[in-house]
C-alpha cells in the first residue's frame, strides 16, 4: 500500500472501545463499506476475516481503557483501512503468527507499525470486478 492513505484525511472513522466486544461492530461497518463500493460477497466476507485478525493483533496490545481507531479510505473498487489503539509497550510485529498469515494472504498489502505510541494495522484490499485506484 502506498503512503497515499495516511497523506489524505479517510472518509470514514470509527472509534470504539478497545475491547473484543466490539469487533463485530467493525466488522459490519467495514462489511457495508465493502458492499458500497460494490465488492463480490466473496471479497466482502475476505475483508470481514482480514479485519478480524487485524483487529485481534492489536486488541492485546491496547493500553487500558483506551480506543480502537478505524480508518477507512475509499476509492472506486478498492479500501485501505488503518486499525490502530494506543499502546505504551507495542510488541515487535510477528510475520510468522497465525493472525499475521491470514491478513496478508487475504488482504492485498499489509504492514504493522508503532509510532508516538500507536499500534497499527494497516491494509489494503481491491474488489475483484474493478480496478483499484489506491
Amino acid at each position: 500500500m502506498s503512503d497515499s492513505s495516511t497523506a489524505r484525511k479517510a472518509e470514514v472513522e470509527l472509534r470504539l472501545p478497545a475491547d473484543g466486544a466490539y469487533a463485530s461492530v467493525l466488522r459490519t461497518t467495514t462489511a457495508g463499506l465493502a458492499a458500497r463500493l460494490d465488492f463480490t460477497l466473496d471479497d466482502i466476507e475476505d475483508l470481514r476475516i482480514a479485519i478480524g485478525e487485524a483487529s485481534a493483533m492489536v486488541l492485546p496490545e491496547a493500553d487500558p481503557d483506551s480506543d480502537l481507531t478505524c480508518r477507512f479510505f475509499l476509492d472506486p473498487h478498492a479500501m485501505a483501512i488503518e486499525i490502530s489503539v494506543q499502546s505504551s509497550h507495542p510488541p515487535e510485529s510477528d510475520t510468522d503468527s497465525f493472525a499475521w498469515q491470514v491478513l496478508s494472504t487475504l488482504a492485498g498489502e499489509t504492514e504493522v507499525y508503532s509510532d508516538d505510541g500507536q499500534l497499527t494495522v494497516r491494509l489494503s484490499m481491491a474488489s475483484s470486478v474493478g480496478e483499484p485506484d489506491l
